[in-house]
C-alpha cells in the first residue's frame, strides 16, 4: 500500500481520492483553520461549518486529516519527515519543491501547474467553443467536470511515475499543465482544423452522425434517440412512433432526405415523445432495438439499481447521516474498496504524527 500525500487544491484532490478508492493511505495537509474544500458550498443541513461541506464529504472521503503550519519552520520538518515515509506528493503550485525532494530520494512528485479559475480554464482550453447551442453564447460543463477530468490526468501522471520509479529507482517530478489536460479534450476539432480546415461547430442537443438523433423532452425530463440508418430500420421506426405526417412520406426513407428534412423529423417527435415518461420511451426503444437512453439527473443516479448493482454507489455507514448509498467511484468497484467518510478537520494529526 502506498503513502500518498495531498497537497491539492481543488483540482488535486479528486486525484488524491482516486488513490484513497484504490485502498492506499491518502494522507490531506490541512492548514489549522481548514482548507479551501471545506469551504466550498453547498452546505448539508444548512450547517456552515468545516464539516458539513458537500464537496468536503465527496472529495476528500477515505482520507486521513493532519493539520500542519506548513509555512512555519516546525511544520515544514513535520512535512519534509511525513515525505520521508511516503511514496507519493500530490500539490498544486506554488509548493516548495525543493524541500519537498529533498525529504526523499524515491518520492514521486506531481505538480499541478496553471490553476486558473475553472470558468476561465475551460474558456482558454478551446472546450467552451464546443459546448452549446450553435446561434447561442458558448456554455460551460455543469458539475465541475473540467476539474475532475484534470484529477484524472493527475492519477494517470503520477502512476506512470511509479511504474517508471520500478526501472530507475529515484525520485520522479511529473507536472500536469490544468489547460494542457482541459485543450486534449479538444483535440479532434485542432487535428480536423488543420487537415482539412474544417471548423467544428457546437450542436446542441443534436447528434452529431445520424439525422434522427437528439435529446428531446416527454413527461418527466428528456430522453435520447439515435435512430442509426440501416435498410428496412425507417418503416420500423415510423410504425413505432405512428405519425401520420412521418408515414405520409415515403422519400424520408433515404437517409439524404432524413438529414434534408431533419428538423421537421425532430418536432414531429418532439410532440410525440411528450405523451411518456423517460423510461416507458426508452424501455420502448430496447424492445425493438432502437439506441436511447434517458438523460439521467443526479437523484435518478442515486437510485439506479446498475449502479448499485455494481457497487459503485454502496452503502456507506456515516457517523452523521447514518447508512446512506455512496459513489465509491469506478476504480473501487474492481477492487472492492470500501471508502470511509470524509475526515473531521485534523482527525488524524496524532495518529499519523506519532508514528515520526
Amino acid at each position: 500500500m502506498l503513502r500518498v500525500i495531498d497537497l491539492t487544491s481543488f483540482i488535486g484532490a479528486y486525484a488524491a481520492r482516486l488513490f484513497a478508492e484504490q485502498g492506499h493511505e491518502v494522507i490531506r495537509i490541512e492548514p489549522p483553520e481548514g482548507d479551501e474544500l471545506r469551504r466550498l458550498p453547498p452546505f448539508l443541513r444548512d450547517k456552515q461549518d468545516l464539516e458539513h461541506g458537500a464537496y468536503h464529504q465527496f472529495l476528500n472521503s477515505g482520507k486521513k486529516s493532519v493539520t500542519i503550519n506548513v509555512d512555519s519552520d516546525t511544520g515544514k520538518k513535520i512535512l519534509q519527515n511525513l515525505l520521508g515515509q511516503a511514496d507519493v506528493l500530490l500539490a498544486s503550485a506554488p509548493f516548495d519543491e525543493p524541500l519537498c525532494l529533498a525529504a526523499n530520494p524515491t518520492l514521486i512528485v506531481t505538480k499541478i501547474v496553471d490553476d486558473a479559475p475553472e470558468l476561465c480554464a475551460v474558456a482558454r482550453s478551446g472546450l467552451m467553443s464546443l459546448t452549446g447551442h450553435p446561434d447561442r453564447a458558448p456554455v460551460t460543463l455543469g458539475g465541475h467536470v473540467p476539474h475532475l477530468a484534470v484529477g484524472i490526468y493527475v492519477a494517470v501522471a503520477t502512476a506512470a511515475a511509479l511504474l517508471a520509479r520500478k526501472s530507475s529507482g529515484r525520485s520522479l517530478v511529473a507536472t500536469v499543465s490544468v489547460r494542457d489536460s482541459l485543450a486534449s479534450f479538444v483535440e479532434q476539432a485542432m487535428v480536423e482544423y488543420g487537415f482539412s480546415g474544417t471548423i467544428t461547430e457546437r450542436r446542441g442537443s443534436r447528434g452529431a452522425i445520424t439525422a434522427v438523433s437528439g435529446a428531446m423532452p416527454c413527461k418527466d425530463g428528456h430522453w435520447v434517440i439515435s435512430q442509426i440508418h440501416r435498410p428496412g430500420r425507417w418503416s420500423k421506426f415510423v410504425d413505432w412512433v405512428r405519425d401520420p405526417e412521418l408515414s405520409a412520406d415515403p422519400s424520408l426513407a433515404e437517409e439524404e432526405n432524413q438529414h434534408k428534412r431533419r428538423d421537421f423529423i425532430m418536432q414531429r417527435l418532439d410532440a410525440w415523445a411528450k405523451r411518456f415518461t423517460k423510461a416507458e420511451l426508452v424501455e420502448q426503444a430496447q424492445r425493438l432495438h432502437f439506441p436511447a437512453s434517458p438523460v439521467s439527473t443526479p437523484l435518478d443516479l442515486v437510485n439506479d439499481p446498475q449502479l448499485i448493482a455494481r457497487g459503485f454507489l454502496t452503502e456507506m455507514d456515516h457517523p452523521e447521516y447514518g447508512k446512506i448509498f455512496f459513489p465509491q467511484g469506478a476504480i473501487a468497484t474492481v477492487l472492492g474498496t470500501r471508502l470511509s467518510p470524509a475526515p473531521r478537520l485534523g482527525q488524524h494529526t496524532v495518529e499519523v504524527l506519532s508514528q515520526l
